[in-house]
């Protein structure tokens, strides 16, 4: 049988036969954290002036009388508003807790092994791919 000019290396052999690959793996990572704050930032402006729109009314009477019986019938009476708020708020302390996770302990040996998967697989697809120019550039 015809055996393959480059055998396919795996994991760590991978990263020590080249050395771009952790700086690569780092870019990837690196994207990864750009796009998780784009996306938090584009739910906060499309979503959050939305839900605060709709929930005027209740916030000016919030700084006439502010108790936490208002607060708390204002979101009441007002779910989708109260939905929205919610889930920027709960993305945006998604975002802060993965990312500090990261800063503190460093990636999870799963989250590097699937940075490297995504890496080899920008490399196999070549210019074609949408993050090439980012990744291996």
């Amino acid at each position: 049988m015809d055996q393959p000019k480059d055998p396919l290396l795996t994991g760590s052999e991978f990263e020590n036969s080249d050395p771009s690959f952790a700086q690569q793996v780092q870019k990837l990572h690196q994207l990864t954290i750009y796009g998780r704050w784009l996306f938090v930032s584009c739910l906060w402006l499309i979503l959050g002036p939305v839900c605060l729109w709709n929930l005027r009314r209740e916030i000016a009477l919030w700084h006439e009388y502010f108790t936490w019986v208002a607060v708390r019938y204002g979101l009441f009476y007002h779910p989708l508003s109260t939905l929205g708020l919610a889930f920027c708020i709960s993305m945006t302390a998604a975002v802060l807790v993965w990312q500090s996770r990261n800063l503190l302990f460093g990636l999870p040996q799963q989250e590097k092994q699937r940075l490297e998967k995504q890496v080899c697989f920008i490399r196999q697809q070549g210019q074609t791919h949408p993050l090439w120019k980012w990744i291996c550039h």
